[in-house]
């Protein structure tokens, strides 16, 4: 029985499709959530598997390793105005955090960039293991933002091979280049791509190898950020800028 009156106290990722009505069962990652929530059977959540499904339904069963939902219905989510996120390898807790909140604000993709200095980092966020975390990370994020598309984790690169859907469109943050917003003010409808340098900043010979590939130079403050306060600090001013064009 459908129950419009009561809001979903939680929402599930599900790494498949949604079934329009019936029964679907979760793994041990929800059922955990639901431990943690101190949900019960009967409770109304929502799903979302990430790729603009999303259900309302309740939980049916509840064991050690397992969640039973019943879906209600399934409703299609447009996906957000395209955003891509280039972040540096670096400290790998702060790249955890960054890719949290960037998740939060519904960013399209994300690829980590392998700059000159990311090699003297350590502990640095690379490799399978590291992919899979972050991977955890950003579905956590998308459970407690309410979003229903999950960002697409890029192959980590160079600087001379960053991923860029829309070269005109491709910022890199740097203190000597014109204020964000008012790049942002040329690109409505566009894709932007925002690439945040190291601790220490770019070398010039990067510089000048990314420049070659058309990207523009971009300012947020007078001030040096750290790479995951100026990563979450552009989103924010690009997000704002697509939404003001919506209106």
């Amino acid at each position: 029985m459908e129950r419009d009156d009561r809001p979903p106290l939680a929402t599930f990722y599900a790494d498949r499709p949604l079934p329009d009505a019936g029964e679907i069962e979760l793994g041990e990652d929800a059922a955990h959530h639901a431990r943690v929530r101190r949900l019960l059977v009967g409770d109304v959540v929502a799903l979302t598997n990430g790729i603009g499904s999303r259900a309302r339904g309740s939980i049916s069963a509840l064991r050690k390793n397992a969640v039973a939902c019943h879906v209600e219905r399934v409703d299609m989510q447009p996906p957000p105005p395209p955003l891509h996120m280039r972040a540096p390898i670096a400290d790998r807790d702060r790249m955890l955090w960054l890719a949290e909140k960037a998740t939060e604000f519904g960013i399209t993709t994300w690829q980590s960039v392998r700059f000159h200095r990311s090699s003297s980092v350590s502990p640095r966020g690379e490799g399978s293991a590291f992919v899979a975390k972050l991977r955890l990370r950003m579905i956590a994020a998308l459970e407690q933002s309410g979003g229903s598309w999950l960002p697409i984790i890029l192959a980590d690169t160079d600087p001379s091979h960053v991923n860029a859907p829309d070269a005109s469109t491709s910022i890199i943050l740097d203190a000597t280049g014109r204020p964000l917003l008012s790049v942002m003010e040329g690109l409505a409808g566009r894709e932007p791509t925002v690439l945040i340098g190291p601790e220490g900043g770019v070398e010039p010979t990067e510089f000048a190898v990314l420049e070659s590939q058309g990207w523009r130079r971009s300012r947020l403050a007078s001030t040096t950020l750290r790479f995951e306060t100026a990563g979450l600090a552009a989103i924010a001013v690009i997000r704002a800028a697509q939404l003001a064009t919506e209106d």
